[in-house]
């Protein structure tokens, strides 16, 4: 057996640990039918299941826990060199030189880290009061920077016969030039929640360099699903410059959110949240910030179980490797795209040709019937848990619908009026995978649409449509609080004594 054989067969039995040891895998709901169905979790994107391994890390850890930043007992020594082993966790995991670079944790996941970037860096170099961004963006990084920049340029995508591709570096390069001077820094995602779509981060993060502009890669989605490299390269230029990231789409539970980010850039400016453990002294007309990173990032005290579950899985994630995993992956999002594409009135959004590269998502709707119909019975006769509407990334979505329309209909119609048809029906089905899903879950999924498209009348009949535009069905209806409630857990805790 060669090195190579021996080290990915490694690699599969961890994957295969990791895969079964995923929380919620076994779940089974009584379905609209009547019948019982093994759950098929595709909702990674908005939040993956959370794994064995981070469970019984934090279980070991909790005894033991304590506030951090002081030597003074044991459990605080033990916590404090815990939550250092976070830090430095995450800046290996996306391979960024901790000489250069720095990390440190905030709430909200990456929507908290890229509010904190946008607040930082405006005060920072108030003369570059531009950020571009691109078309695809999360409303997490695009509303911040809105919010603080007096202009925000959204860059059109490549645009291919198959649909939107990935973001046009050539247009993001001509945005740079003509605001040459004033751009801040260029704001994309690593890869789309709506589409899956893998952009080339490092040739963006060339052209920002080249006009003095810094590259901020919300990597929400991308960590879980493919290698990063922010520092390192051959070609410094090609280096990143932040990367925001967050737990909860990383395997670990809740949201903690993680900042990798050149020193430089958050240096000799006042953090934007004061208070405790930020300071080297405080007096009563005045106090001193200090220079120490994390600490001048991390007022008050920090969510030190979130920060090591995400290490945890970070670990996990690192130690079988990323390149194997986004090959693993790639292969399952092939062939759910390959099934799909063969339904019949099936659409699926952004460039399906093979150039343009996807991870963990695709999204997809099936003609003349409306995307929460699609998910309504996805879920409710076939136990698929996926996701729709317009995953907080409005504009994108409803360029994708226009295009999508405009082949459909009447080539006399407007484009105000094709507008008006898009917002009626805006939005998507977005089935999204984790190392947890299988070929087999692909295939459920295929079929379960291909069955669903050639019936949609006969489904449509179970269902109304409510003012919130969600569809429900007429008699079926899921009651949770057999399954879980925490009042009733509660209660029953303190009445049988624990």
């Amino acid at each position: 057996m060669s090195e190579k054989t021996s080290c990915d067969s490694k690699r599969a039995r961890m994957l295969a640990k990791l895969r079964a040891g995923a929380l919620g895998l076994g779940l089974t709901h009584k379905l609209a039918d009547g019948k019982s169905g093994r759950r098929i979790y595709l909702d990674s994107t908005a939040s993956t299941l959370q794994l064995g391994i981070v469970r019984d890390v934090v279980q070991k850890y909790l005894p033991h826990y304590a506030n951090t930043h002081t030597s003074a007992h044991f459990s605080a020594k033990l916590s404090t060199r815990e939550y250092a082993w976070a830090h430095s966790m995450a800046l290996d995991f996306v391979g960024a030189d901790a000489r250069d670079y720095c990390c440190f944790f905030v709430g909200s996941g990456a929507t908290g880290g890229i509010n904190r970037v946008a607040r930082t860096l405006a005060r920072k170099r108030p003369e570059r009061d531009v950020v571009i961004a691109t078309v695809m963006e999360h409303h997490s990084n695009d509303l911040p920077h809105r919010k603080n920049f007096a202009k925000v340029v959204h860059a059109p995508l490549v645009a291919a016969e198959s649909g939107f591709g990935a973001a046009d570096v050539a247009r993001i390069e001509s945005a740079l030039a003509e605001h040459s001077g004033r751009v801040n820094y260029v704001a994309v995602t690593g890869v789309s929640n709506v589409t899956g779509i893998i952009n080339p981060v490092h040739d963006i993060a060339e052209a920002a360099h080249r006009h003095g502009a810094a590259i901020l890669v919300d990597a929400a989605q991308m960590a879980a699903h493919v290698p990063v490299q922010m520092s390192g390269h051959k070609n410094p230029a090609r280096d990143l410059d932040i990367l925001c990231m967050s737990g909860h789409k990383i395997y670990a539970p809740s949201s903690p959110g993680a900042v990798v980010a050149r020193r430089e850039l958050f240096a000799g400016v006042e953090p934007d949240e004061v208070g405790g453990g930020m300071v080297d002294d405080v007096h009563l007309d005045r106090y001193m910030v200090t220079d120490k990173f994390p600490d001048r990032e991390e007022a008050g005290t920090p969510n030190i179980v979130g920060a090591i579950a995400l290490a945890t899985a970070l670990y996990a994630l690192k130690k079988i490797g990323m390149e194997y995993i986004a090959a693993e992956e790639n292969e399952l999002i092939k062939a759910a795209i390959a099934e799909l594409a063969k339904i019949k009135d099936v659409v699926i959004y952004g460039a399906a040709d093979a150039e343009c590269m996807r991870a963990g998502a695709v999204s997809f709707n099936i003609r003349g019937m409306h995307h929460s119909l699609t998910a309504a019975v996805l879920n409710d006769y076939f136990n698929i848990a996926v996701r729709n509407a317009c995953f907080c990334a409005h504009p994108y979505v409803r360029e994708m619908i226009s295009e999508d329309l405009g082949e459909q209909m009447d080539e006399n119609l407007s484009n105000e009026e094709l507008e008006a048809l898009a917002e009626m029906q805006r939005g998507m089905v977005r089935a999204s995978f984790g190392i947890y899903n299988e070929r087999r879950d692909a295939a459920a999924l295929a079929d379960a649409v291909r069955h669903i498209a050639a019936n949609k009348e006969e489904y449509a009949s179970h269902y109304r449509q409510g003012e919130d535009g969600e569809y429900a069905h007429t008699t079926f209806r899921f009651d949770s609080r057999p399954l879980f409630s925490a009042r009733d857990e509660a209660q029953r805790w303190l009445e049988e004594g624990g």
